[in-house]
């Protein structure tokens, strides 16, 4: 194995002499690892890896070589059986490309990388912090959302393992979502403390997973106190002048200033022929499958950049470009087979900011500066090539990809300009950048819209919610209730493909209303108050609320008012659709997976009827995590009430009247129930609704929020005392509700569950939007009921005592046009 020495002085000294770092461990590390100073806050020094083909530029076949012989003995470790079921993952930018080495050696598994680069479109299947690094957030964004789904080992790839905390955070966030029982860490270096050392095998055993070793050395670095000042001085002490932009701190900087007067450098553009759909790298997985196909196109790539080298040209360097090292290196490898004759070195630019200084005993010997070329999404700065400039290059060929040949690339202070101040020949090969599903769908848009907010979209303040949703205000989708209902039980449509005609109540009726809200605003309080802390208690500190629009839509603001309220909290709060036999919105679910964590997700109803939604619900998310690979989402509802014991979290048990239920827009923001119908929704859009803009001057929805809310103060004892006789209870549904809907329709020769809705909410639905037959009401119920017996008597629709119901009122829909129906009594036979 090589050592990257300068002249018999290991690259470290320099440092380690000012320092006061050590370097203790195995007799192969000096030769692995030269020290430099960090020109970042958070931590002083650098171990620069010689093997890595990051900083330091090294022959093609030792970089590969380290990497394919880690992933020989991992395989080794699991065994050919693991290793077809494991999915290895480096990290960006500095081991994406030893990554993909192990992943070459395994051979059997595919690849992913993380990445700092957002790609619109692409879905996010998790993310973790690097604590240390330059820049911190890594995400997940592979093209296969299932590729990260399966149990079999995990195998994680870094180019050193120091702290551990890295890992440990990659492990967490994605164990959460992907929990498998065997975890593979691999690493060049191994330089933990001893106080670091325990912490993996302690974390494996609170995971109950199995978690194994590979590294090439190990040690340990000791630090002496007050490293981290004395490190930042010697960064200001030996940095590069202001002005001096484009070189290191020696003999680069004057021609780099002098250059931005001259003639614009030449350079000659080298076509791979790179084939179409092939993978540039692993940012969105890389398979066995695509390895082979590369394999099979990279000595005629590489021989193309051969022939393109000017004649006599002994000493060539391959620059790759940030997290595109895999291809740079292959490439660069390929051409040292090609090239015998040649001196070949590989390495890559980088985000990292690195002090340079000109010492046969410091790591990084020079360093070249120039803008970001690649319209990162954190903006515009600095980027860096080191050991570079003054390596006497006869030859640079620099590795891009297509989203990084932009103008910046090409301008006068940009990578090209640079290069070419220090060496005669530069020769560009652009990969071209790959775009999941571009190819195979086209017309997928580039990513989904942001939710909709008032009052663009609806009579609620725009921080209480966003409908993910797209606005179909200008279609004409109301029909008559009896030609809906002949519809719906005909089978001839769906009930989501039109809508009923907004119910206009009448003064008696809004009186009651209003009279039903001051009746009950404490009562309800208390329900949002006990929903919510027990959702905070069980189910996430800081959770995402996903209303299920529009019944769940006021109960979700209300939550977010009282964790506002009460903690301070600023929730996240989507409206999203799902409908019955069709299930939720698969597209409201990828958003809601690229910009949150789905654990944290927490589905809100106003109430449970028989649980039709409840079920609904879970089999939509368990299609949806087969279909999309996406796992995390809990579907289990939180909901006001829960009258038909379908659900653990609810604010109470009872059926009593909410009003919301009462009416129906213009009590919910103005929005209309949601649609869904093929020639509205396409494969690519959200669920529809409507803005009823012209019932404003009707509109009681912040009128109904503010009412409740009032009352938040008055009823926190007794929301304590509640939530803590809950948490404490056996909540488990019996779904009693279920049960008794059965009965009922069996007992009135309805026969169809769905024409059957229990519960005060549901009975009022009935009343508003549907044919109803008749009203079942629990023998004195009392005021609870007003609103059901006056929009009863308006419709023309009788009501029936029953002595021992479940539910304070149950609604009958009218089953005539049921296929076998008898007529006008109701009757129906089974169908």
């Amino acid at each position: 194995m090589k050592k990257a020495v300068n002249d018999g002085v290991w690259s470290g000294s320099w440092v380690a002499r000012r320092l006061g770092v050590e370097l203790d461990g195995d007799d192969t590390l000096t030769g692995l690892l030269g020290l430099a100073l960090r020109r970042n806050p958070k931590r002083a020094h650098l171990l620069v890896s010689n093997v890595l083909g990051k900083h330091v530029p090294q022959s093609p076949s030792v970089v590969y070589g380290h990497g394919l012989a880690l992933g020989r003995r991992v395989r080794e470790l699991l065994g050919d059986d693991a290793a077809r079921q494991a999915v290895v993952l480096g990290y960006a930018e500095t081991a994406t490309g030893l990554g993909h080495s192990v992943a070459d050696g395994l051979a059997l598994a595919p690849y992913l990388h993380s990445t700092r680069r957002p790609v619109p479109g692409v879905a996010r299947a998790g993310g973790f912090e690097e604590s240390h690094s330059h820049a911190t957030s890594h995400l997940l964004l592979p093209e296969d959302p299932a590729l990260l789904a399966g149990s079999g080992p995990l195998v994680l790839v870094d180019d050193e393992f120091s702290t551990g905390n890295t890992v440990l955070n990659t492990i967490r966030d994605l164990h959460a979502r992907y929990p498998r029982d065997h975890y593979v860490v691999v690493a060049l270096v191994d330089m933990r403390s001893p106080a670091d050392a325990g912490r993996l095998d302690a974390f494996a055993e609170e995971l109950g997973a199995r978690m194994d070793l590979v590294t090439v050395a190990s040690g340990t670095v000791r630090l002496p106190g007050g490293v981290l000042e004395k490190g930042q001085a010697l960064v200001a002490e030996y940095d590069t002048p202001p002005g001096a932009r484009g070189g290191d701190t020696h003999d680069c900087a004057a021609r780099a200033r002098s250059s931005r007067t001259g003639p614009h450098p030449a350079h000659m553009r080298v076509d791979l022929g790179w084939p179409q759909g092939l993978p540039d790298g692993a940012r969105h997985g890389f398979t066995p499958e695509h390895r082979a196909r590369l394999e099979a196109v990279l000595p005629a790539m590489a021989t193309r950049i051969a022939e393109a080298l000017p004649e006599g040209a002994r000493r060539v360097h391959v620059l790759g470009f940030e997290e595109l090292m895999y291809t740079p290196l292959r490439l660069a490898d390929e051409l040292e087979r090609l090239r015998p004759d040649a001196e070949i070195r590989f390495s890559t630019t980088t985000r990292s900011p690195v002090l340079a200084v000109d010492d046969p005993g410091y790591a990084i010997r020079t360093r070249l500066v120039f803008p970001a070329h690649d319209d990162p999404a954190d903006g515009p700065g600095d980027r860096y090539a080191y050991n570079v400039a003054g390596a006497g290059s006869d030859a640079v060929v620099a590795v891009v990809d297509s989203a990084a040949d932009t103008p910046a690339l090409h301008a006068p202070d940009g990578l090209l300009a640079r290069l070419a101040e220090h060496t005669p020949h530069v020769l560009l090969t652009v990969v071209p950048s790959y775009v999941p599903g571009a190819a195979e769908a086209p017309e997928r848009p580039a990513m989904l819209p942001e939710p909709l907010r008032g009052p663009a979209f609806s009579s609620y303040a725009p921080d209480e919610v966003g409908w993910l949703l797209q606005d179909l205000s200008d279609v004409t989708l109301e029909a008559p209730t009896e030609e809906r209902e002949e519809a719906i039980q005909s089978g001839g449509a769906h009930y989501a493909e039109s809508l009923p005609v907004e119910y206009q109540p009448s003064e008696e009726y809004q009186r009651l209303f209003h009279s039903a809200l001051d009746a009950s605003a404490a009562r309800i309080a208390t329900a949002v108050g006990v929903v919510t802390e027990t959702v905070l208690a069980e189910r996430s500190p800081r959770p995402v609320l996903v209303s299920l629009a529009r019944a769940g839509t006021p109960v979700g603001v209300l939550m977010r008012r009282w964790a506002q309220h009460r903690h301070g909290l600023d929730l996240p709060h989507y409206a999203v659709s799902i409908v019955r036999g069709r299930g939720i919105d698969a597209n409201a679910l990828r958003w809601l997976a690229a910009h949150h964590d789905p654990a944290d997700v927490v589905f809100v109803d106003g109430w449970t009827g028989k649980g039709a939604i409840t079920r609904e619900l879970t089999a939509a998310v368990e299609e949806f995590e087969k279909a999309e690979g996406v796992s995390g989402f809990d579907p289990e509802i939180a909901v006001l009430a829960d009258p038909g014991s379908c659900v653990r979290t609810y604010g109470t048990r009872e059926d009593f009247l909410i009003p919301s239920a009462c009416l129906n827009s213009t009590v919910s923001g103005l929005i209309s129930r949601t649609v869904l119908r093929a020639d509205l929704v396409g494969p690519h859009d959200y669920h529809g609704a409507k803005f009823y803009r012209e019932l404003a001057g009707a509109d009681v929805s912040v009128a109904f929020l503010d009412a409740v809310a009032a009352r938040f103060t008055e009823v926190g004892d007794a929301v304590d005392a509640q939530v803590k006789e809950l948490l404490a209870a056996d909540r488990t549904p019996t779904w009693e509700g279920w049960a008794a809907v059965e009965r009922i329709s069996e007992e009135y020769g309805i026969h169809d569950v769905n024409l059957v809705k229990p519960g005060v909410g549901e009975t009022t639905r009935v009343l508003l939007r549907r044919v109803p037959w008749k009203i079942l009401a629990r023998a004195g119920a009392g005021a609870d009921l007003d609103h059901v017996r006056l929009l009863a008597g308006q419709r023309g629709v009788p009501v029936e005592e029953v002595a021992d119901l479940p539910y304070t009122c149950v609604g009958l829909i009218h089953p005539k046009y049921t296929r076998g129906a008898t007529g006008a009594d109701g009757k129906a036979v089974a169908v």
